[in-house]
C-alpha cells in the first residue's frame, strides 16, 4: 500500500475476527514502531503484545468509557499491544513530558503499519493503569500510555469526514487560514 492510502485507509477499529496475527506481519510492525524516534534518542518505551485470553480479558475491564465497544474489541482481537514508558528515560521540557510524545509516535508508527498490513487498530487510552500493571506485572516506575487491540477486521465502516483545512490549518499567524 501507498504511505497516503494507508493514511487514508487507517481507522478506528473495534470489530475483529480472531485469526491469529501472522509472524512475519507482526514482525515488520514491531520494527517500524521501533524506527520511530524518541527525545535524544532514548527510547523510553516498551511494548507488550498479548494473546493470552485470561490477561486479554483483565486488561479489557481496565478500560474506561461510557460504552463497552472498546472493552468488547480487546475480547475479539487475538491480540493487544499495550505501551509502556520510564519517564526517567525521557525529558521533559517547560512541563511537557517528552515519554508520552515518544509512545504516541511509536505507537502511531505500529498502528500505520499494521493498517499496511492489513489489520485493524483502535487506540485507547482511557485506562486504569493500575489493572493493566498488575495483569501484566509492570514495575511501578513505568507508565502504561495507551494500548491498541489488533487484528483481521469483522465490520465495514464509513471513514470520518475530513477535516477542512482552513479551520486547523494556518500560515505564519493564528488568523491566516492555510488554503
Amino acid at each position: 500500500m501507498e504511505f497516503y492510502d494507508v493514511v487514508k485507509t487507517r481507522q478506528s477499529i473495534k470489530k475483529f475476527k480472531n485469526t491469529p496475527i501472522d509472524n512475519e506481519k507482526l514482525g515488520r510492525m514491531i520494527n517500524a514502531a521501533m524506527m520511530s524516534p524518541s527525545w535524544k534518542n532514548n527510547t523510553s518505551y516498551k511494548f507488550i503484545l498479548v494473546d493470552e485470553k485470561k490477561k486479554l480479558e483483565q486488561i479489557s475491564k481496565s478500560i474506561i468509557n461510557k460504552d463497552n465497544s472498546a472493552a468488547q474489541s480487546i475480547l475479539d482481537a487475538p491480540m493487544t499491544a499495550v505501551i509502556v514508558s520510564d519517564p526517567n528515560d525521557s525529558g521533559e521540557v517547560q512541563n511537557k513530558e517528552y515519554y508520552l510524545v515518544d509512545s504516541a509516535i511509536a505507537l502511531e508508527h505500529f498502528v500505520l503499519s499494521a493498517t499496511n498490513e492489513g489489520y485493524g487498530t483502535c487506540w485507547i487510552a482511557a485506562i486504569n493503569e493500575d489493572i493493566i500493571k498488575s495483569t501484566l506485572s509492570i514495575p511501578q516506575k513505568y507508565k502504561v500510555v495507551a494500548m491498541t487491540p489488533i487484528g483481521e477486521i469483522a465490520e465495514s465502516k464509513e471513514h470520518n469526514d475530513k477535516k477542512s483545512v482552513s479551520d486547523y490549518v494556518f500560515l505564519n499567524t493564528w488568523d491566516n487560514a492555510y488554503s
